[in-house]
Formats: structure tokens, C-alpha cells, sequence
């Protein structure tokens, strides 16, 4: 199993942006000096996130670490001109030498939907059409189409060319199955969100998926998942993590009362049983991600980067403890995803070309 921490990059006000940008970056080295192998970067365009730029954060990450797999989570293609998406993250796998993991969705948030003149009804035609477009410019030299929400393309040359060829692609999906269903046609992973609600919904979609992935004629074997984490925190004894996370939790009540929405998980104890979130100690964290592997069968988790209210060195203290008692175990018992892990393995440095991850 792979691990790594991602974030939306949420913001109070409290600390001038370019403070929260530098604890990001300082994050990510953390979890690259920890032993984790990916660090992710949402993109949201609305309050209370400055992750409207992902490709600009991870760049400047590349550059301050030299390991660990980057990824976006998600990219919202939706909202994008899909050349201009192209452009930006085949620069970053060069930059980066071949580390990129660039994960897709259609987003959420009705506010950045109003941003782009993204509607509802058309946000999933522009997912898939615009992926369409990207997977052409990773693996065409010039491409010629005709797209319903840009303008055509004729014999169109898209630079830079990837370090990877091509990228790896996965497909973020909370409980649609439409996301599902798109990486099932291409034979890509999955990424499912599994923070908001218990595991069934989630369970259910991947299901389909796997099911898909066999019916468009993929070997079932190469079908990949990836899932979330509602929240995180670790202690040798649990009753102290659970002390420690209620600050979180409270705020995090307190946010879904000014949104207006009724919370899934009412008391923090409901939470730390019934959602994916991993509180508690060593053990029961272990006995918690093996549960969730019998019904998604994920090989990558992903634990959030920040938890308001526990502080930055309990935060280090969890993140420190998982990677010695948590992640060796889970290292041992559940397998890799079917594909060599780490950075692309250049053929001729001198043309950027590299073997197909």
C-alpha cells in the first residue's frame, strides 16, 4: 500500500496567504522526509481555499523535494480549457522529472461553477470531453478535433511534450458513478473521495467500477482504487486521540451549521466509528484501513495535511507514529497498485522520453 497527504489548502484569514502557501510546501518536505510517497493538491476556485492554482503549488514543491509523487486531487477539468490544462501539467512532469499523478474530476461547489459558466447539466459532457482531448495531447504529436466547448483544432502541436509518456491518469469521484464509469472505458484507477458519508455509497461505486473496468475488456488485475480520509489522528492510547481531535471536530460542526448542513456524523465518537476517518491508536487505525480494504480494495490512501485545533507538533507527533507503526504493517499486508512506484525512468534524457508508467 502507498500513502500520501493532500490538501485544499483551507484559509481563515488569520495568517497573510503567502504564510499558508510556505506551511504547505514546509508540509509537503515533511511528509517527503517521513517516508510518504505522494503529497496532493486540490483545486477549488471559492472560500476558503487558495487552491485555485495547483500546478504553480506543486511546481514550486518539485523544487524543494526530489521523491515524492505529486499529485492533483483533483483537477477540476470541468472548469478548464483543456490545452491550457495540458500545458500546465506536462511542465510540471518535466520540472519534476516524471513525477506527476494528475487526478480528474468534475469538481464541486456551485460558486466556481458560476466562476466559468460551468452548468450542472453540462459539467459531466465537459469532463469527458475535455479528458478525451488531454489523453490525445499526451500520447499525439499534432491533434485535429472538433469539440462542442472549445474551439476546434487543426493539426494543433501541444509543448511542452510530458516527461512521462504518457501520464498517469485517475478519475476522483465521490458518488457518481458517471466519474466511475469514465475511468472504467479508459481502463484508468479510481480515486474515490470516501470522506463525507459510511462506507456503502463508496463501496458500491467501486464496485461498479471494477465491474465496468472487466466489461469495456480491461484485465481486472490492472484495476486500481485509491481512497480518502475523512480525518486523522493518532496516539498510543486511543481515549487521548480522541481528546485531541474533539477541537477539530467541533469546528467542523460548526462550519456545516453556517452552511446549513445537517451533519452525517453528529457526535464525534459517530465520526471516529462510522466514517473513514482513522482516530485512535495504532491498532485500531490498522484494524479500521483492513476493514475498508475488504469491501474498496484500495492500495492507496490518502491522509488529510492539516486538522485544525490539535496543533502543528501533535500533528507532526500523529504523522511521525503512523509512518512507524501504522504504515510498515499496511506496507506488508496490502499490495501496490499494479504499476512500478516512483519517479519515470528516462530512456534518453537528451529527448525527454520515458517509459510508460
Amino acid at each position: 500500500m502507498r500513502f500520501l497527504i493532500m490538501t485544499l489548502i483551507p484559509h481563515t484569514g488569520e495568517t497573510p496567504a503567502a504564510d499558508r502557501f510556505r506551511q504547505v510546501v514546509e508540509r509537503a518536505e515533511t511528509a517527503e522526509r517521513l517516508g510518504f510517497d505522494g503529497f496532493g493538491v486540490g483545486e477549488r476556485h471559492e472560500r476558503p481555499f487558495l487552491s485555485s492554482a495547483p500546478p504553480v503549488v506543486l511546481s514550486h514543491i518539485a523544487a524543494r523535494t526530489g521523491r515524492i509523487r505529486l499529485f492533483t486531487t483533483v483537477t477540476t477539468l470541468s472548469l478548464l480549457d483543456p490545452v491550457r490544462a495540458y500545458e500546465d501539467y506536462a511542465t510540471l512532469d518535466n520540472l519534476s522529472r516524471g513525477r506527476l499523478e494528475l487526478v480528474i474530476g468534475k469538481g464541486n461547489g456551485s460558486a466556481q461553477r458560476e466562476l466559468f459558466q460551468v452548468t450542472p447539466e453540462d459539467q459531466w459532457d465537459r469532463n469527458a470531453e475535455s479528458y478525451a482531448l488531454l489523453r490525445r495531447f499526451w500520447r499525439e504529436e499534432r491533434v485535429s478535433a472538433n469539440p462542442r466547448f472549445r474551439p476546434a483544432l487543426h493539426e494543433a502541436e501541444v509543448l511542452p511534450r510530458p516527461f512521462q509518456l504518457p501520464v498517469r491518469v485517475w478519475h476522483g469521484s465521490a458518488t457518481s458513478e458517471a466519474s466511475a464509469d469514465l475511468a472504467a472505458r479508459y481502463g484508468d484507477p479510481l480515486f474515490s473521495a470516501n470522506v463525507t458519508n459510511p462506507i456503502e455509497p463508496y463501496a458500491a461505486l467501486v464496485r461498479h467500477y471494477r465491474e465496468r473496468f472487466a466489461a469495456y475488456g480491461h484485465d481486472p488485475a490492472l484495476a486500481a482504487v485509491g481512497a480518502g480520509t475523512a480525518g486523522f489522528h493518532v496516539r498510543r492510547n486511543s481515549q487521548d486521540a480522541i481528546a485531541d481531535y474533539r477541537p477539530a471536530f467541533a469546528a467542523h460542526l460548526a462550519l456545516q451549521q453556517r452552511l446549513g448542513v445537517s451533519p452525517v456524523f453528529p457526535t464525534l465518537e459517530d465520526f471516529a466509528a462510522r466514517s473513514s476517518a482513522l482516530i485512535g491508536s495504532p491498532e485500531q487505525i490498522l484494524d479500521k484501513v483492513h476493514r475498508y480494504h475488504e469491501q474498496l480494495g484500495h492500495t492507496v490512501l490518502h491522509l488529510p495535511a492539516e486538522t485544525s485545533g490539535i496543533g502543528e507538533a501533535a500533528q507532526l507527533e500523529a504523522l511521525e507514529l503512523f509512518q512507524d507503526a501504522i504504515a510498515p504493517a499496511l506496507r506488508r499486508d496490502i499490495p501496490d497498485p499494479p504499476w512500478e512506484w516512483g519517479p519515470a525512468q528516462p530512456e534518453n534524457l537528451g529527448s525527454g522520453s520515458a517509459r510508460k508508467p
